[in-house]
């Protein structure tokens, strides 16, 4: 069983920054394109980033554009999330969700995504 887990999250006041892990056990990360999805209280499943098997292709949510980072480093075999200038907006459970191996690209819907994790919970808030 492929298994994904996130970490990182947290309590941070608005217009800070965390920086999410997404680790794997049970298969090699790099083979697979990523996504970071979030869910709010009583909102949808929304899609925040993907990135692709390489790295070379990243796409963003408009609401995260220019404030959210998404990485990978093949040596350790993570994905990272890194996510500045936190807002209240941004409260929500955070997952990341791997891909089929060897996808070229990457999307940011969900049915692109077949394992998922147990989400980090991130709160914004003064």
């Amino acid at each position: 069983q492929l298994q994904l887990a996130e970490s990182g999250g947290g309590l941070v006041q608005p217009g800070g920054s965390l920086r999410l892990s997404c680790k794997t056990s049970g298969f090699t990360l790099r083979y697979y394109p990523i996504g970071w999805f979030r869910q709010a209280p009583g909102k949808e499943r929304e899609g925040v980033s993907c990135i692709s098997v390489g790295g070379g292709t990243t796409k963003y949510a408009d609401f995260v554009k220019g404030r959210f980072t998404i990485s990978r480093d093949t040596a350790l075999d993570t994905v990272y999330l890194e996510m500045n200038t936190l807002e209240p907006e941004d409260t929500a459970v955070y997952y990341c969700a791997a891909g089929f191996r060897g996808t070229s690209g990457c999307e940011r819907g969900a049915p692109a995504y077949n394992f998922w994790g147990q989400g980090t919970q991130v709160t914004v808030s003064s």
